[in-house]
């Protein structure tokens, strides 16, 4: 359970979690199902708030050939970043997609997302692991709505070039490897995923796609993560919006982060981390037709994070946010957020 940034839900919802495993015919079989009630108040005279079901899958496996995940649960592309990110913990950017906050996400990396998914994990070889699946597809949508399964969210745009624009019985296609390792008082992560969708009725790049690269290192009370990622029709923010122009052409994307943490003396941990995303007029496009067309996303975060028992973290941070158009308007945020995170 999480709350912080005055009455808001930070980047992580509450979190109501049901699991069980099991040993059959020589399988590790698990479930988990959770429910996540956001904390922010929706409506001043009712005090609503919304509700996510982010986790319904199950596992079946063996560490001698590894495991398959069948349900929905965090994507595989860009899950590494999202889960080394410290504002994981806390609030990053203020905006709210309706039930938590943004995080780091869209100033430095793409959201991994909570899917339907076929994934196959491999057994932890020396540190190396890899994983691949077939996740569920995303619609082509334009600024205004968040991303949503197929056909849905393309119906909402009202823009009718966008209609039809999905994955359709197409599956998205996504997978990841890294390599763990650790010697004396040093460990490390490093790791690559990518992601890739067919997208019809464009007139170029009909396959959505992004890679990234990213690295942690763990030395002396120091945490060090540095990220980079590039696609081509996927957008800076929320997969597949605004990775296409109304008339079908792809639009290029960039972006990562730096972050470095270090644990003191009283086990508070003070971070520091700079991100940011940019998105390139497609073909076709000028800076007068698209001016109010995401051109880069940009976020400086500092924090402590204090372990004040096992099981309740205090939270503190403080961000900068910078957004410009194509028009090269910019609008600043800085926000200030005090909070607790509580796990059992």
């Amino acid at each position: 359970m999480k709350t912080g940034h005055g009455q808001s839900t930070g980047l992580l919802p509450n979190f109501l979690s049901v699991a069980g495993s099991s040993r059959q015919n020589d399988l590790d079989v698990t479930f988990l199902i959770s429910i996540n009630p956001g904390g922010y108040s929706s409506t001043g005279a009712s005090g609503g708030s919304s509700s996510e079901h982010r986790q319904a899958f199950m596992t079946f496996g063996d560490k001698s050939w590894g495991s398959v995940k069948v349900g929905k649960d965090l994507g595989i592309y860009a899950s590494d970043a999202i889960l080394n990110d410290m504002t994981l913990l806390g609030v990053g950017s203020p905006n709210l997609t309706g039930t938590t906050t943004l995080g780091r996400i869209g100033t430095g990396f793409q959201y991994a997302d909570w899917k339907q998914q076929i994934a196959y994990t491999t057994p932890n070889l020396n540190g190396f692991q890899a994983t691949a699946g077939i996740t569920q597809a995303w619609a082509a949508i334009a600024t205004g709505s968040l991303s949503g399964s197929t056909g849905t969210q393309a119906q909402s745009t009202g823009d009718s070039s966008y209609q039809g624009a999905a994955g359709g019985a197409s599956p998205a296609y996504e997978g990841k490897a890294s390599y763990s390792f650790s010697a004396n008082d040093v460990a490390g992560k490093v790791w690559v995923s990518g992601f890739g969708q067919k997208v019809s009725g464009m007139r170029s790049g009909e396959t959505a796609y992004s890679a990234d690269i990213g690295a942690n290192l763990k030395v002396a009370g120091f945490d060090l993560t540095g990220y980079y990622y590039a696609g081509e029709g996927t957008g800076a923010t929320i997969m597949l919006r605004d990775g296409y122009s109304t008339t079908g052409y792809t639009r290029d994307v960039d972006g990562g982060y730096v972050q470095a943490k270090y644990t003191l003396p009283t086990k508070t941990v003070a971070g520091i981390s700079w991100g940011r995303s940019n998105l390139d007029l497609a073909t076709g496009e000028n800076k007068t037709s698209q001016a109010n067309l995401l051109k880069r996303n940009e976020m400086t975060t500092v924090g402590l994070y204090h372990p004040l028992t096992k099981s309740v973290n205090l939270v503190a941070e403080y961000s900068h946010v910078q957004s410009e158009n194509q028009a090269a308007l910019k609008n600043e945020n800085n926000v200030g957020s005090l909070g607790a995170i509580l796990f059992f």
